[in-house]
């Protein structure tokens, strides 16, 4: 487990902003204190509304990774619609889970392995008991669900 989450502040912006760009998403950095606009959880926890991601300095990495994974699973003329709350399906929500994982392996100074052990230590649940078995052993399911979708090739590359 590591000993401190990865926060935004601490991250590469010009790779992230980069990452969401590709998928036709913005990131809007929200001023230290403020609220974050789209937030479903509140606090430091990334939002979302219509194309932007929201995030302050102190909000972990794997929750805007997790949030943007939200929108990018939908196709482009449903995310205008989109405000806080992606989804109530629980196969979008194992693919968000799985795609975060493969996007921070796109991004120097995060990784996968750093992500995962960031979920962990935030309290994401999996029923093998971390994140990596999950992704490892039991999410199948999600890893089809993308490649279905056209958002990842079968060796795990992101579209």
């Amino acid at each position: 487990m590591t000993a401190a989450i990865l926060r935004f502040a601490d991250s590469d912006h010009a790779a992230i902003e980069s990452l969401l760009a590709h998928y036709g998403l913005s990131l809007v950095r929200v001023a230290d204190g403020a609220d974050i606009p789209g937030s479903f959880w509140g606090e430091e926890e990334a939002g979302i509304i219509g194309q932007t991601v929201y995030a302050r300095g102190d909000t972990p990495v794997h929750s805007l990774l997790h949030e943007a994974g939200h929108l990018i699973v939908l196709p482009p003329e449903r995310r205008a619609d989109v405000h806080t709350d992606a989804t109530d399906s629980i196969e979008e929500e194992d693919a968000v889970c799985y795609l975060q994982i493969v996007l921070a392996g796109t991004l120097v100074g995060v990784g996968r392995e750093r992500l995962m052990a960031d979920m962990d230590a935030w309290g994401y649940s999996f029923r093998l008991g971390s994140t990596r078995a999950w992704f490892e052993h039991d999410a199948g399911n999600a890893q089809a669900w993308l490649i279905a979708h056209g958002l990842l090739t079968p060796g795990d590359e992101p579209v």
